[in-house]
């Protein structure tokens, strides 16, 4: 059995989460302002789009990916669309309201997953970062090889969800400082940052055409 496989799957997993991106902003948000199961949850739903498109990456499926190339820039409208309402929804959020809510009936775990789960799936440049890097590593799955392709899309995804379960457990072990006060300010600066970067892919796609 090829563990190193695994480690491969794992340090690409948390190379490709690192970068904090507006759903990392969203995953920390989240943490501090409902708890760290909702902020878990979220990065989990990033690791499993991310898991999907390595595994379209690794296994070449061309269908797909000239799929992705066809409709690329509706996937990325799609998911400018939801992120830009996700920003709006921050930004006006209260945290007062939201802390009694959650107390009340709880958070919507699955709601949390599914959100930044398809926010990522509708980035399909995601597949070809994948395809570089599984280049790079000179990583090719075969199906005829199901106990190697499986150590190296589980490596991917415990790579990602183990840099989730550190960013959100950060984020947690400092939540309790932040007063109502500042959970206010920080949904206003979160929610503007959200918008912002959702509003300049937007204006950047128009630009370009991509």
């Amino acid at each position: 059995m090829d563990i190193h496989l695994l480690w491969k799957g794992i340090i690409t997993g948390m190379a490709v989460s690192i970068p904090l991106g507006p759903l990392g902003i969203l995953c920390i948000q989240r943490t501090v302002n409902k708890n760290w199961k909702s902020g878990i949850f979220s990065g989990i739903g990033v690791a499993t789009a991310d898991t999907v498109y390595a595994l379209v990456a690794g296994f070449s499926l061309s269908i797909i990916i000239d799929f992705i190339r066809t409709y690329e820039l509706y996937f990325k409208l799609v998911g400018l669309s939801v992120l830009l309402l996700l920003g709006i929804y921050i930004f006006r959020s209260n945290p007062t309201k939201q802390i009694k809510n959650n107390k009340r009936r709880g958070s919507s775990h699955l709601q949390d997953f599914l959100t930044t789960f398809l926010i990522t799936l509708s980035n399909p440049l995601s597949v070809f970062v994948f395809v570089a890097i599984f280049t790079s590593y000179s990583i090719v799955l075969h199906f005829s090889h199901p106990v190697e392709a499986l150590l190296t899309i589980g490596g991917i995804f415990i790579g990602g969800v183990s840099w989730w379960l550190l960013i959100t457990g950060f984020a947690n072990r400092f939540r309790h400082k932040f007063t109502i006060n500042l959970l206010y300010w920080a949904n206003r600066i979160i929610g503007l940052v959200v918008i912002l970067i959702a509003v300049v892919f937007f204006v950047y796609l128009q630009i370009t055409g991509i």
